[in-house]
């Protein structure tokens, strides 16, 4: 036997040995499940309910708990370590992220999960709690004055000066996003903000002679001024 073929079974033997029992297994998975449920009720509690996915939630406990039980796995061999890492790499996820915090959520849940599996319990607890600190503080902020979009819909084309001397009264800052000729009139998109809720602004705006519809919706996103 050669020097290489010694080191090569010294070296997988020494891996082996660190054999798990099911006491430690089952300990590890359960602390790790028992801080996936308490990012469930985080993301519950604070997340945005018009984008709230009870299966993305539910999703995130074993997500919390598959994830520990590969890195226990994976301290067992460097051979099923190195297969898992082979196996892993051909998995693809599509489904589309509708909010950016899910990305947030996700990456806690595996965080926390390699933490757990690492036997890093304290670690996981602590940044857990500092993580949801962070969350309801930055949550907490107040926004002074929300992104809206206007849209106007008129018969003619010739109403930028009225249109603009009537916005600029409500809001310092706007921007045309888009505006739309067509044989059935002119259809513009602006952004803006606005103090109160924009009912008299929509109100004067369709007293403009020509405008037959307009629309005032929330823009939930960053504005570009």
């Amino acid at each position: 036997m050669s020097f290489s073929d010694v080191l090569k079974k010294s070296f997988l033997q020494g891996v082996n040995a660190n054999e798990l029992t099911m006491g430690s297994i089952a300990g590890v998975i359960c602390v790790a499940g028992l801080i996936g449920l308490y990012i469930f009720a985080v993301y519950y509690l604070t997340g945005k309910k018009a984008f709230y996915s009870r299966s993305f939630n539910i999703s995130l406990v074993a997500l919390t708990m598959i994830t520990a039980g590969i890195i226990l796995t994976i301290q067992t061999s460097v051979v099923i370590s190195l297969g898992m890492v082979g196996a892993l790499s051909i998995v693809r996820f599509r489904t589309a992220v509708k909010d950016p915090m899910d990305l947030i959520y996700l990456l806690w849940s595996i965080s926390v999960g390699i933490i757990c599996g690492a036997g890093l319990i304290k670690v996981a607890v602590v940044v857990s709690l500092l993580v949801t600190v962070a969350i309801m503080v930055l949550e907490l902020l107040p926004v002074l004055h929300t992104p809206m979009i206007l849209i106007v819909n008129a018969q003619s084309d010739n109403i930028d000066d009225k249109l603009k001397d009537i916005i600029s009264g409500y809001s310092k800052n706007y921007k045309v996003k888009s505006r739309n000729l067509t044989q059935s009139g002119l259809d513009l998109i602006i952004e803006l903000k606005v103090k109160d809720d924009g009912a008299d602004l929509v109100r004067r705006i369709k007293e403009i002679e020509g405008v037959y519809a307009v629309s005032l919706v929330l823009h939930d996103g960053e504005a570009a001024y």
